[in-house]
């Protein structure tokens, strides 16, 4: 099985130019000397001013403006990856297929669950129309163009052999899922292409208390845990694939392998919670349980770190972040301005630590990484 996510056509197809004006402008009109952040910092003035006059490319391709403003905001250093490298190349999906033939490789699915729920990604004529596409792969190509595809993550394999339906239902009711979020945190909206859309709650929220011990589950028990509400197999199985599509729930590895894994994720979060100490850079750590990144934000990391040397109590982890803090002349930024006392800041640590205690410790326990 191979995983791959590639930037993609049609989605990028207004982008492309503007992308290629960014990178001359960091190649040619840079100051020789200047570092590659300065730099984009340059195109990206550029850029606004050149789009401020009302090119009329802009006036065709609209969302090019909201584009620009957008990557103003992000990170200098994933610009530099995404945007300002020497090979970029968003391809159709026709054409990853063509080179991924050779290995004889062969498409597989979206490893994005919400690509998976049609009802929030297609109206019911596109529906229709797809359904009267029989290749395949030709349907992948006009989907995207229903859904303006812009970035594609999708499974393909080598050999593949279909399951019958009997097997493909059993094997589903015995893959586990735990919920990553406290429950009340837990929305019952999904964004898709076709935009918000507000999930049902007679049909989500009992699946939810069913996951909220943070407990991983098969599939199988939390149907026999909603079958008195009349939430068929078919509901749960939806509901998991939006739920976890939205960031609520993780897929649980075999036990076996989580217990091989956890000595690796062990080290490697001991690794960046030393980090976080001074940087905010790497937001996740590694959970065995799940095989994947788990979103805790740099006070929450050295939350962690107080309690690995010995701090038991969430004012305790409030000092000991302080400690951190005020050794680099950092201060807390609340509602857009730093605090200045020691005070102000230990309080706002010390709130976060509650909040953090309370809602996800328990969390981060259940998936081995507290």
């Amino acid at each position: 099985m191979l995983y791959i996510s590639y930037n993609t056509m049609p989605g990028w197809a207004a982008m492309v130019p503007m992308r290629h004006l960014l990178t001359e402008h960091a190649e040619v009109m840079a100051a020789p000397g200047r570092g590659i952040v300065s730099r984009i910092d340059a195109a990206i003035e550029f850029a606004e001013k050149l789009l401020a006059t009302n090119p009329l490319y802009a006036r065709a391709y609209p969302m090019v403006v909201e584009r620009i403003k957008k990557i103003k905001d992000q990170n200098r250093h994933y610009l530099a990856h995404e945007y300002f490298n020497r090979d970029w190349d968003p391809m159709p999906f026709a054409d990853m297929a063509q080179w991924l033939s050779s290995a004889k490789l062969n498409y597989a699915c979206s490893a994005h669950y919400l690509d998976h729920v049609d009802a929030v990604n297609l109206s019911t004529d596109q529906q229709a129309f797809l359904k009267e596409v029989p290749d395949a792969m030709f349907r992948e190509t006009v989907r995207d163009f229903m859904v303006n595809q812009q970035f594609r993550r999708d499974y393909w394999v080598k050999g593949a052999r279909r399951v019958s339906v009997l097997e493909q239902a059993e094997t589903l009711r015995k893959q586990r899922f735990i919920l990553t979020l406290e429950r009340a945190e837990v929305s019952l909206k999904v964004t898709g292409a076709l935009g918000e859309a507000t999930l049902q709650e007679a049909v989500y929220a009992p699946i939810l208390d069913a996951l909220a011990d943070h407990q991983a589950k098969t599939l199988a028990q939390v149907e026999q845990a909603v079958r008195e509400k009349n939430i068929t197999f078919a509901q749960v199985l939806q509901a998991v694939m939006v739920l976890t599509g939205g960031g609520s729930l993780q897929a649980v590895q075999d036990d076996a392998i989580a217990r091989k894994a956890k000595a690796h994720t062990d080290r490697l979060n001991a690794h960046l919670l030393d980090k976080a100490r001074g940087s905010s850079d790497i937001n996740y750590l590694a959970s065995p349980v799940t095989g994947g990144g788990v979103l805790v934000p740099r006070f929450g990391q050295l939350f962690l770190l107080a309690r690995a040397n010995a701090k038991k109590q969430p004012q305790e982890w409030a000092n000991f972040a302080w400690q951190i803090l005020a050794g680099q002349g950092q201060r807390i930024i609340k509602e857009g301005k730093p605090l200045e006392s020691a005070e102000d800041n230990i309080a706002e640590l010390a709130h976060q630590a509650n909040e953090f205690a309370n809602k996800r410790v328990t969390i981060l326990k259940a998936l081995d990484i507290a």
